[in-house]
């Protein structure tokens, strides 16, 4: 018994079924995942969705901030809201706001004994550094929550958005982590 495999129906089944394969997959993400989440940082006055990578163990999202918007209230919005889209992943924000050169001279300045309370959790320390630090016309505030400071500079309209993460090993400053 020869069997004589053609080519034309062979070739359309593998399209056909590759096409409803990634095709469902592409949907599922884009439906079920990310538009819900969009629909949530949207719905956030002052807060503009840059990006967005639900692949991967985490959910990371670039954000843009009006001035003064309050980033631990933006971070827990999103995390509440955002619950069931988010299921397990860890909600990871990144503030891509362009601050100004002065800005970051002066974190980098406050940067060291920011560092070393983090370090040795001594979270306390962290707005009377930011308040010695001092510097004409820059405000810092600080907040804090179970998982991140949250650190918000602002020099007129430019600001900085910092969020360090409450496990040192992560807080990212060290070159050789």
């Amino acid at each position: 018994m020869n069997m004589k495999l053609r080519l034309l129906p062979v070739v359309l089944s593998v399209l056909v079924s590759a096409t409803l394969l990634f095709g469902g997959y592409f949907a599922y993400r884009t439906l079920a995942m990310e538009s819900p989440l969009q629909k949530v940082v949207s719905g956030i006055s002052g807060v503009e969705l840059v990006s967005m990578d639900l692949s991967g163990p985490d959910a990371r999202m670039e954000l843009k901030l009006a001035p003064g918007t309050n980033l631990r209230e933006v971070y827990s919005k999103i995390q509440t809201e955002g619950r069931t889209t988010l299921g397990t992943k860890e909600l990871k924000l990144k503030v891509v706001n362009d601050p100004s050169p002065r800005l970051e001279q002066w974190w980098s300045s406050a940067l060291f004994e920011v560092a070393q309370a983090m370090e040795t959790k001594q979270y306390a320390q962290i707005p009377k550094t930011l308040q010695a630090q001092g510097s004409d016309g820059i405000k810092a505030s600080t907040e804090m929550d179970d998982k991140y400071v949250y650190v918000t500079l602002s020099d007129g309209t430019a600001s900085k958005y910092v969020m360090l993460p409450r496990t040192p090993a992560k807080l990212g400053v060290w070159p050789n982590e």
